[in-house]
C-alpha cells in the first residue's frame, strides 16, 4: 500500500508530506484547493506523462516520492522482473524529479530507473479511477477487458495471441510472395541485378580499412622511403661512412681483446652482442619495408576506383561493407524464394491454413468462456447497481462474432437501460455522469477479487450523485477498503464520514503567492470538515451535531 507521499514544488503545493493508512483514506477540500494536484503527483510516480506546467512558478524543478509497503506478491515479482528489489523491511521508494529543461530523473530504492519502468511497476501498485475512467465505459472496445478479467483467462489469451501472431506472420509472408506474375518477374529481375552487382564487386570485410591504409602509404611514399633510407644508413652505413652496427661490432672486438684480463667484461660483451643482433634484425626489417615501398603494388588510381565503388554501392545497399554483404545475403535468399515460389506456395498455404485453424479453435474456446462469464458479469454488476440506487437498471452483454484479431473473434459491448420500459442501448447513449460513476464502482466491486492492485484511488467518483445514492457509494468504497487500501477524493459528507483517515486540502495566499497544504484530521477536525461540507458558509451547532452523528453512524456501519 501507499504509506507516504512527498510532494515538492508541484503547482500550488510548495512542500507537503502525507502519511496514508490502511482502509479508506478520504481527501476533501474546497473546489480549486488542489485535490487534483495530489492525484497529478501520484500519476507522475506511476510513470504517466507530465507537463512542465506542473512545476511551481519560479522553480526549475519539482519532486515527488512515494513509499510503498506490504507489497503484494505480484508487485514484488514485477519489481524483481524489472531488476529491482524491495528494502529489507519489504518497502519500496519511488522518486521522480521533473525539470523545466525536460531532463527529469526517476529512481527506485535509490537506483536510476526509466519512466517506462515506473509505468510497469505502477500498474501493479496503484489503480486510479477518475472521471476519465468512467469514459472507458463509453469506449466499447474496452468492455471486453472486464469480461476477460472476471473470466481469468490470461494464460489462454496469451496462448491464443501467440497462435494468432504466428498466423498473421505466415499470412503476410504468403501475401508478400503472392504477387501477380508480372510483378514477381519484375522483383526477380531487380534482385538478380542487385545480387550480380554486389557479387561482381566481391567485397570482403575489412577491405575499406585496408584500402584506406594503402592509400595513405602511397600518398606518403617519398617521405616513407626517405626516412627508411636514412634509418638504414644510420644503422649499416654507406660507401663513405660506417653505421651504428659497424661501430658496435668494433666495440665488441675491442672489449674481447681485453676480456682475458677482466673476466667481468664477459657479461657486458654478451649484452652488447645481443644489442648488435637486435640492430641487425631491425635493419633487416627496415630494408624489407624499404623494398616494399618501392615495389610496384597497387596504383593510387586503382585504389581510388575501388573506394569509389564502395562509396557508390554503399549509397544503395548499406553504408558499410558488412551491411552490403548482409543485403546481398538477404537478396539471394529472397531471390531463391521467389524463383521457387510455385514449389513453395502449396507448403506455405498449408502452414497458413493450419495456423489459422489453431488460432480459430483457441478463439472459439475463449468465446465460449466469455459467453458464460458475460452472464455472470451482467448479473453481478446489475445487482451492485441496484444497491447503488439504480433499481430499474437493466444490463446485458452483446457478444457478436467478428474477424480474428488479437482479442479473439468476439465483439463485446455493454448495453444498459436505466428506466423501465426502455430497451438496453450502448452506455454512451444512455448513462449520465452520476450513473457512469456508479456503474464503474459496481464493476470495480465485481472485479475486486480479480484485481491484484495494492491501492485503489477514486477521484471524484461521487460526480452527479447525492442523497442515499451517495451514502451507498460510500458503503461500497468502505467494503472495497476492507481488502485493500483505498484513497478517495470526494465532495460528499456521506462518503467522507466513512473514512479511516481523513485529510483536508486547503489553500492560502501569502505575499501574492498561493500555497496548498494537506492536513490530517483528528476526530474534531473531521467533525468540522463534515460540517463545512454540509453547512456551507455558516456552520451552526446543529450542523456540527449532525456531522458528529454521521461519523458515529459511519463507524457503526463499518
Amino acid at each position: 500500500m501507499l504509506r507516504n507521499l512527498y510532494i515538492e514544488n508541484i503547482a500550488v503545493i510548495e512542500k507537503t508530506s502525507i502519511d496514508f493508512t490502511e482502509g479508506l483514506n478520504i481527501l476533501t477540500g474546497e473546489t480549486g484547493a488542489g485535490k487534483s494536484i495530489v492525484i497529478d503527483a501520484i500519476n507522475a510516480i506511476l510513470g504517466n506523462r507530465t507537463s512542465k506546467d506542473l512545476i511551481r512558478n519560479g522553480c526549475e524543478t519539482a519532486f515527488v516520492s512515494a513509499e510503498f509497503e506490504d507489497l503484494s506478491d505480484i508487485s514484488s515479482d514485477k519489481l524483481s522482473e524489472l531488476g529491482y528489489e524491495t528494502e529489507e523491511d519489504g518497502s519500496v521508494l519511488i522518486q521522480r524529479e521533473l525539470s523545466l529543461s525536460g531532463k527529469g530523473k526517476c529512481r527506485i530504492n535509490g537506483r536510476p530507473a526509466s519512466v517506462s519502468v515506473l509505468r510497469e511497476i505502477g500498474e501493479c501498485l496503484i489503480d486510479i479511477h477518475g472521471q476519465h475512467a468512467s469514459y472507458e465505459l463509453m469506449s466499447p472496445e474496452l468492455h471486453i477487458t472486464y469480461i476477460d478479467k472476471l473470466a481469468d483467462i490470461d494464460d489462454l489469451l496469451e496462448k491464443y495471441r501467440s497462435a494468432y501472431s504466428k498466423y498473421v506472420s505466415i499470412k503476410a509472408e504468403l501475401n508478400k510472395a503472392s504477387l501477380d506474375e508480372s510483378e514477381r518477374e519484375r522483383k526477380i529481375d531487380l534482385l538478380r541485378y542487385q545480387v550480380n552487382e554486389l557479387e561482381l564487386a566481391d567485397f570482403y570485410v575489412g577491405e575499406y580499412e585496408e584500402l584506406r591504409d594503402k592509400r595513405i602509404v602511397i600518398e606518403n611514399r617519398e617521405k616513407i622511403t626517405a626516412a627508411e633510407g636514412e634509418a638504414h644508413e644510420y644503422l649499416s652505413g654507406n660507401e663513405e661512412t660506417d653505421g651504428a652496427i659497424r661501430y658496435l661490432e668494433l666495440a665488441c672486438d675491442s672489449l674481447s681483446e681485453i676480456s682475458g684480463y677482466l673476466p667481468e667484461l664477459e657479461e657486458t660483451i654478451k649484452r652488447l652482442q645481443n644489442v648488435l643482433y637486435e640492430l641487425e634484425d631491425c635493419d633487416g626489417e627496415i630494408m624489407g619495408l624499404y623494398d616494399d615501398s618501392y615495389s610496384e603494388g597497387e596504383s593510387l588510381e586503382v585504389i581510388d576506383d575501388r573506394l569509389d565503388l564502395i562509396y557508390t554501392l554503399g549509397k544503395k545497399y548499406g553504408t558499410t561493407i558488412e551491411e552490403m554483404l548482409s543485403f546481398l545475403d538477404n537478396a539471394k535468399k529472397e531471390l531463391e524464394y521467389l524463383e521457387k515460389f510455385d514449389e513453395n506456395r502449396a507448403d506455405l498455404e498449408k502452414k497458413c491454413s493450419e495456423a489459422r485453424t489453431e488460432a480459430e479453435n483457441l478463439a472459439k474456446e475463449i468465446s465460449e468462456i466469455r459467453k458464460n462469464t458475460s452472464e455472470q458479469f451482467a448479473a453481478a454488476v446489475r445487482r451492485e447497481m441496484k444497491y447503488l440506487d439504480m433499481p430499474n437498471v437493466e444490463l446485458i452483454i452483446r457478444q457478436e462474432l467478428c474477424e480474428l484479431n488479437r482479442n479473439g473473434c468476439d465483439d463485446i459491448e455493454i448495453l444498459i437501460s436505466t428506466n423501465p420500459g426502455e430497451s438496453p442501448k450502448p452506455v454512451a447513449k444512455i448513462a449520465s455522469g452520476g450513473e457512469l460513476s456508479r456503474m464503474m464502482l459496481a464493476i470495480k466491486n465485481v472485479l475486486a477479487d480479480k484485481d491484484n492492485t495494492d491501492t485503489l484511488i477514486f477521484d471524484e467518483v461521487d460526480t452527479g450523485i447525492s442523497g442515499s445514492a451517495a451514502q451507498k457509494v460510500g458503503f461500497k468504497l468502505k467494503e472495497v477498503s476492507s481488502s485493500r487500501q483505498v484513497l478517495c477524493v470526494t465532495h460528499l459528507a456521506q462518503i467522507a464520514a466513512l473514512s479511516d483517515s481523513h485529510f483536508r486540502i486547503s489553500k492560502s495566499v501569502s505575499d501574492g503567492k498561493t500555497y496548498t497544504s494537506v492536513t490530517p484530521l483528528d476526530h474534531i477536525g473531521r467533525v468540522k470538515e463534515l460540517a463545512r461540507i454540509i453547512g456551507g458558509v455558516e456552520i451552526t451547532q446543529a450542523t456540527l451535531d449532525y456531522a458528529e452523528e454521521m461519523i458515529s453512524s459511519g463507524n457503526n456501519k463499518s
